[in-house]
């Protein structure tokens, strides 16, 4: 293990990562007790998820992706769009093929220095969510919820709730009950949204493992999804969350999931070296 471990944070509208490189360190591993102190925002660095790059055949490189509670994610569009532009300007390119658990991405330089990752297919089957029993997916009763959910996996298992008015409810609340539903073997992530014109749409997310974030961006993705399957609006939309805008194009390429592309900002916070309490939980979690 290297004697100091190396961290840059950064965040897509405020959904915030710390970013290691193990790449050439394939004995660094994070357990459960040091991502939670990691992402600790009063004793550690503080963040949604840790983002661990790792050398892969296949791709330029592949994210393991691991959420503030210690919990693995397959996907998350905000993290691998600032590991894009991380390593982008490193390697000196304009696109990448970046491997997940939820399998190789697409990402690239947009204009207006924004940062577009293809997200892949939409699974809309109920066993492929996975749901726990046969169902149609665009209806789907939750107990708690302040209405029927369209539910879809996009490399996360999602449930998107359509109301008349996101900010009266209760998502902090709500939000670990339809998370921990027995519906969802894999537990889910919840959006809550409303629309605000043709093609622009409110939402507010709560992911699976870390709870409300500013952002989402396999979120902001089943909502542009769930937009055009309930008849909502068209195939591209403009997700406005607490952190800010994203625009989701769910492209139609002949294929039943067709293809997810979000395109957003992304920014640097800052950069340091794992010490003190954290390079001895590290230290120990490597023994």
């Amino acid at each position: 293990m290297h004697s100091m471990t190396k961290f840059v944070k950064m965040h897509g509208l405020g959904n915030d990562f710390v970013i290691i490189d193990a790449r050439g360190n394939a004995n660094l591993q994070v357990d459960t007790a040091l991502a939670c102190a990691i992402a600790d925002r009063r004793r550690g660095i503080g963040c949604d998820q840790i983002l661990i790059l790792r050398d892969v055949a296949g791709a330029d490189l592949f994210i393991e992706i691991l959420n503030s509670d210690g919990s693995r994610a397959q996907a998350c569009g905000n993290g691998t769009r600032c590991v894009a532009a991380l390593v982008m300007r490193e390697m000196d390119t304009e696109s990448l093929q970046i491997n997940t658990d939820g399998g190789v991405l697409r990402a690239w330089r947009a204009e207006d220095d924004l940062v577009s990752v293809d997200m892949g297919a939409v699974l809309m089957g109920w066993q492929d969510i996975p749901l726990a029993r046969e169902m149609d997916t665009i209806e789907v009763e939750l107990a708690a919820a302040p209405g029927p959910a369209v539910c879809h996996s996009i490399g996360n298992p999602h449930a998107v709730i359509f109301v008349d008015d996101v900010e009266a409810v209760n998502l902090e609340r709500i939000g670990p009950i339809i998370e921990h539903d027995g519906l969802f073997s894999e537990k889910v992530n919840l959006s809550i949204v409303h629309k605000q014109e043709d093609d622009l749409f409110r939402t507010r997310v709560w992911e699976r493992g870390v709870g409300i974030t500013m952002a989402c961006g396999s979120g902001a993705c089943a909502v542009g999804v769930a937009i055009f399957r309930r008849g909502l609006g068209g195939r591209k939309n403009r997700i406005m969350m607490d952190g800010g805008l994203i625009t989701i194009d769910w492209q139609d390429d002949g294929s039943i999931g067709g293809r997810v592309v979000m395109t957003g900002p992304v920014a640097y916070a800052f950069h340091g070296v794992l010490d003190g309490a954290l390079a001895l939980t590290m230290r120990a979690s490597n023994d």
